[in-house]
């Protein structure tokens, strides 16, 4: 069967080359075997990184850190990793006479405890102000103030 008269027959397709529109003139980013050369079966060795330093063999070092969540000192020991010798430790606490001592001896006085009934504040430690310290290196951690 021949084609009608009126349709021209359609040349070859064009080449993949021509339809990507690729610059023979430039260098291709594989090496093209030479017509006599024979790949391998496994392939053509792709070239060496373009652009890129060749990767070093170099052992990667990781440091781990770790983030400690705020820590709430209250009038009781809490368990923490001391930021001065990172052990981990339960707080030493001290207890220091702080505004609430001096306002209960104040406030006793004014009710007539004049006779020495007022410095008891100052033998209760749940008046007094709390400090917590590293028992190992005696770092002052925090303090809890009654007031």
């Amino acid at each position: 069967m021949s084609a009608p008269s009126g349709n021209p027959v359609p040349s070859a397709p064009p080449s993949y080359e021509e339809a990507i529109g690729i610059n023979m003139n430039y260098p291709h980013p594989y090496p093209v075997p030479d017509p006599g050369q024979k790949p391998d079966g496994k392939g053509m060795n792709p070239p060496p990184y373009m652009g890129q330093p060749p990767p070093a063999n170099n052992p990667i070092t990781v440091q781990t850190v770790y983030v400690q969540q705020p820590v709430l000192f209250y009038d009781r020991p809490v368990q923490m990793c001391c930021p001065s010798c990172n052990q981990v430790i339960v707080t030493r606490l001290s207890y220091d006479s702080g505004a609430l001592t001096w306002l209960s001896c104040g406030g006793l006085c004014l009710l007539g405890c004049v006779a020495g009934c007022c410095l008891i504040p100052f033998c209760i430690d749940a008046l007094k102000d709390v400090d917590h310290t590293c028992p190992k290196c005696s770092a002052l951690l925090g303090s809890y103030k009654r007031l």
